[in-house]
């Protein structure tokens, strides 16, 4: 199994994870063209994609999901609630209803999806596995949950939330009413938190750590690589980073 992002950060996010010969996206924030140009720098066409797992309905997540699909024939895997929340029903695609908490197969991965508490309809975040390695996914939520501790332990890597540093977000130029969405209990995770739930989960496995999600106004690479690295004990440049423009390149398990 292997996994690239496309992007991450409130301009658009998507996922990529490969295992055998099927390749699944989990979220796509990407409109059509610019979602075939990012994934020919991973050396694929928007055909060679099966399938988009979507975690919620917000647009930098779910915003290229379904032209996408229609443009390029691709299933569409998300939960009733997340549906129900779109303004696009998603007619003429095809769509699949998961349920939050029973897991399912795409091809040759097996995806575990788990609910988690963010400003949404229904939302989910995903494990995936493929039989021998697992990869866990957790890219928006307001806080950790014991749930979210038990399905993200004994992974091989993590792709974790680190939206914002608290004091970065205290003290900058959004109104009041976002910052306390951002930091509250269904918003996004802070460093801090982030580091919380890596201290909580198994390690021994770990062979990627990737911070995303991160805020270009609230948060830098290294404050986020400093909060992770520090409960790895290990070099902070060990910690990986999904930037808004680049994503990052393969990473093999």
């Amino acid at each position: 199994m292997r996994f690239a992002s496309l992007g991450s950060g409130s301009r658009g996010n998507a996922l990529l994870v490969e295992a055998g010969t099927t390749r699944v996206l989990i979220d796509a924030g990407f409109g059509p063209r610019e979602m075939s140009r990012r994934l020919e720098r991973l050396g694929l066409t928007a055909e060679d994609v099966d399938a988009v797992l979507v975690t919620h309905e917000h647009s930098d997540h779910i915003g290229g999901v379904f032209a996408c699909a229609r443009r390029f024939d691709w299933a569409v895997l998300l939960t009733h609630g997340t549906l129900a929340a779109c303004r696009d029903n998603g007619a003429d695609v095809r769509t699949t209803i998961i349920d939050s908490q029973e897991s399912l197969s795409v091809g040759d991965i097996c995806v575990h999806p788990f609910p988690v508490p963010h400003d949404a309809r229904e939302p989910v975040q995903f494990l995936l596995a493929d039989g021998d390695k697992r990869l866990g996914v957790l890219t928006d939520a307001g806080h950790v949950t014991p749930h979210m501790v038990a399905m993200l332990g004994a992974c091989d890597a993590l792709v974790l939330e680190c939206n914002h540093d608290a004091q970065m977000l205290a003290q900058g130029s959004y109104p009041q009413a976002l910052k306390r969405r951002i930091g509250g209990l269904w918003g996004h995770l802070d460093n801090a938190a982030a580091a919380s739930l890596l201290s909580q989960v198994g390690r021994s496995s770990l062979r990627h750590v990737v911070a995303a999600h991160l805020s270009e106004e609230n948060n830098s690479p290294a404050l986020a690589q400093e909060a992770l690295s520090a409960v790895l004990n290990c070099a902070p440049d060990w910690i990986g980073i999904a930037t808004q423009n680049e994503g990052f390149a393969w990473r093999d398990l």
